[in-house]
């Protein structure tokens, strides 16, 4: 009997060192594929993070140049704001025409009411009525 298990020992062992090195080597390629899909997440992440900072850098230039065109646009609005002050002070005529109201046309045109988003802009805007015709410039 024991040269009976003795002869069946061998394979056995056998077998069983290959599903011990099949079983290691199944974690192997999933340790392997694991780690692979790992590497390529954190690729895609890197890319992404770089994709986004560009796009702030890009933004921030943008900014930049709002920035420096608002200023112009605030810089050159003063100087002609102090050049129409002088020159009221200068020329009587005009000191007396920008002294007049503006026309009833224009002040519509000014008028707006106190509005809480885009809808009751839209709202306001199309409830408004046709532009009225030109006239002779008589006020209504």
């Amino acid at each position: 009997m024991i040269a009976r298990l003795l002869q069946w020992a061998g394979p056995v062992c056998l077998l069983a060192a290959s599903l011990i090195v099949f079983s290691v080597s199944l974690q192997r390629d999933r340790a392997e594929a694991t780690a692979q899909q790992a590497i390529e997440q954190r690729d895609q992440i890197i890319r992404h993070a770089n994709s986004l900072a560009d796009e702030l850098a890009k933004e921030r230039t943008a900014q930049a140049k709002l920035r420096t065109t608002q200023n112009a646009l605030r810089n050159e609005l003063a100087r002609r704001r102090t050049q129409i002050e002088e020159l009221k002070h200068e020329n009587q005529e005009l000191r007396e025409w920008a002294a007049q109201p503006l026309p009833a046309a224009a002040r519509r045109l000014r008028e707006r009411p106190a509005l809480t988003g885009a809808d009751a802009y839209r709202d306001w805007l199309s409830g408004r009525g046709a532009v009225p015709p030109a006239g002779d410039g008589a006020e209504r």
